[in-house]
């Protein structure tokens, strides 16, 4: 079983930068790829970033690609996602995932925190 708590989230204005945190529960946890989803109101969840336990491998949606920075440090049991360039469409909830498995865009990772509030906005 794996715990996941996000935080990090706020108001930004455009242009802006925020960092989001997820710490996990547990001792393995560099064998749990993790990465962060996120919905906006109305909208479907969609996938962000996902990096593998080793941190050697990344992918990010194409919305994000150049913006935004997903890392890890095993040893504090802690996934980070560094979002730049911040636009009025990155507000959302943003999830913090993991699963066994890497995941990409329509996976569903089964642990999930109960997510964090992002708003650009002037």
């Amino acid at each position: 079983q794996v715990q996941l708590v996000e935080s990090g989230g706020g108001l930004v204005q455009p242009g802006g930068s925020l960092r989001l945190a997820c710490a996990a529960s547990g001792r393995t946890f560099s064998i749990y790829a993790m990465g962060w989803f996120r919905q906006a109101p109305g909208q479907e969840r969609e996938f962000v970033a996902t990096i593998s336990g080793s941190g050697r491998t990344i992918s990010y949606a194409d919305s994000v690609k150049g913006r935004f920075a997903i890392s890890r440090d095993n040893a504090k049991n802690a996934v980070y996602l560094q979002m730049n360039s911040l636009k009025p469409e990155d507000t959302a909830v943003y999830y913090c995932a993991a699963d066994r498995s890497f995941f990409l865009s329509g996976s569903s990772p089964a642990y999930w925190g109960q997510g964090t509030q992002v708003t650009v906005s002037s």
